[in-house]
């Protein structure tokens, strides 16, 4: 007598089991040290940009009249610049622009990149190769060459250096977002979604972004440090925010006169922007390191 035929299992009613998503808990951030370490750095600098304008000694543009380019003393405790004006006071009031400029940039790289990666990297076909064409036309650019295109076309402000480092920073998010996308579209949890006969911004904005959005905010984090140097070196050509707003690029840049009878004048403003940068690549790796220790 012939056996019957085997039912096929029915069709989930939820969906199927998505990878692990970056999870973020005190117990589990404890563990690993460069994410305090790094969050402790950032901040410090976000207290410093929110207090700090009201606890400095002196005003940005107060000068004192024959204190040029003096060390660190009672007075002035980082020294003074080329016009005699406190290097402290200048340092923690220009830290409000490089705790906002970076991420401001990065985040508008991260939206349209991230939209842009999205729909190329589900949609696939012609659409892809012709969006994916036009960001590799954008990454072929030395990245200081399209800075300084973008700001000689549009002009030095805060604005437009924000621009400048979105449209340099968003191809290769495009290209970190396309890739996570070819990745999950294949998974089960997408093809049951499919089967459900979820719309395609269903599956593209529950499905795969909160599964890719760990990965995203990691290199985000880094392309954060990232933007605070292009920031201060944007600044240090003379094309960064203008005067008489404290830039620390432009800081350094203005210390090289006197890096032999006041070298710190030079040193403080560059440690603080690689205190910025370090913070953010240890942030990044520990949270990357949590990510996969929960796979």
């Amino acid at each position: 007598m012939e056996k019957p035929l085997e039912r096929s299992a029915p069709l989930p009613a939820s969906p199927v089991a998505a990878p692990h998503r970056l999870r973020l808990g005190w117990r589990r951030v404890r563990r690993h040290p460069p994410i305090l370490i790094g969050a402790a750095i950032l901040l410090f600098w976000v207290i410093m940009a929110i207090i700090g304008p009201s606890i400095v000694p002196y005003g940005m543009n107060d000068s004192e009249a024959g204190a040029v380019w003096k060390p660190p003393s009672e007075n002035h405790l980082l020294g003074t610049d080329g016009l005699g004006r406190d290097i402290f006071s200048r340092l923690i009031i220009g830290a409000r622009q490089m705790v906002t400029l970076p991420p401001l940039a990065v985040g508008l790289a991260v939206l349209f990149g991230t939209s842009v990666g999205l729909l190329t990297g589900y949609r696939g076909g012609w659409f892809d190769e012709i969006v994916m064409r036009l960001m590799d036309v954008l990454m072929a650019f030395p990245v200081v060459m399209l800075y300084l295109i973008i700001i000689v076309a549009v002009g030095a402000s805060a604005g437009n250096v924000v621009f400048a480092v979105a449209v340099a920073t968003a191809p290769a998010v495009s290209r970190l977002a396309r890739g996570l996308v070819l990745d999950l579209r294949s998974r089960e949890f997408v093809a049951a979604a499919r089967m459900r006969g979820e719309s395609t911004a269903y599956i593209l904005f529950q499905e795969i972004l909160p599964n890719a959005a760990g990965p995203i905010l990691v290199d985000g984090l880094v392309r954060i440090g990232y933007a605070t140097f292009s920031i201060a070196a944007l600044g240090f050509l003379g094309l960064g925010v203008p005067p008489p707003n404290p830039d620390w690029g432009r800081m350094a840049s203005e210390a090289r006169q006197a890096i032999i009878l006041t070298p710190t004048a030079a040193l403080f403003p560059s440690l603080a922007i690689a205190s910025i940068v370090i913070g953010c690549n240890l942030l990044a790796d520990g949270l990357r390191e949590l990510a996969r220790s929960e796979d």
